[in-house]
């Protein structure tokens, strides 16, 4: 079983960055990929982003591509998710899945366990 807690959302200007952070409490962190989610007012849960379990394969959607960077520690059991260049549109919950494979992943169905979440709101 893996438990998984973000932090690091909030308030933020357009243009302003984040920085999320998803800290995992299970064993072998380094067996699961992990990747970011997020689910917009009205609008369906979408794959932001992934990293493989040694970190060394990364995906991103389209419209994150040159604005968000994922990475990991595995000796600290955490992922981060850098948010630069923030857009209203980027208003979300964001929450951070583990998969019970290395392989990074996007797809929804393929993630195996959730955070609960944290809300990052890009407003003037």
């Amino acid at each position: 079983q893996l438990q998984l807690v973000e932090s690091g959302g909030g308030l933020v200007q357009p243009g302003g960055s984040l920085r999320l952070s998803c800290a995992a409490d299970g064993f072998r962190f380094n067996y699961y990929a992990i990747g970011w989610f997020r689910q917009a007012p009205g609008k369906e849960r979408e794959g932001v982003s992934c990293i493989s379990g040694s970190g060394g394969s990364t995906n991103y959607a389209d419209s994150v591509k040159g604005r968000f960077t994922i990475s990991r520690d595995n000796a600290k059991n955490t992922v981060y998710l850098q948010m630069n260049s923030l857009k209203p549109e980027d208003t979300a919950i964001y929450y951070c899945a583990a998969r019970r494979s290395s392989l990074c992943s996007r797809d929804i169905d393929d993630m195996d366990y959730w955070g609960e979440g944290t809300l990052a709101t890009v407003s003037s």
